[in-house]
């Protein structure tokens, strides 16, 4: 994910869209909200609006793996 020359706190928060760490399943879950994290911050300009809906995806990205492990169960 490209942060470069972004706000801090953009940068920050894009670190925890990585995926390639977690386990097959889970990568395919992860993966599609980075992309979506990727897009709103390459298209979005630094605002705390931004900043604030990535925190919300990042909330949602932690619901969707948890749900995506139960469906491992």
């Amino acid at each position: 994910m490209n942060v470069e020359g972004r706000h801090p706190a953009v940068v920050d928060i894009a670190q925890y869209f990585a995926w390639d760490h977690l386990p097959p399943h889970l990568q395919e879950v992860s993966h599609a909200v980075a992309e979506l994290a990727e897009k709103m911050i390459a298209d979005l300009p630094d605002c705390p609006m931004l900043t604030r809906g990535l925190d919300n995806l990042l909330t949602a990205k932690d619901c969707f793996v948890r749900a995506a492990l139960r469906r491992a169960d």
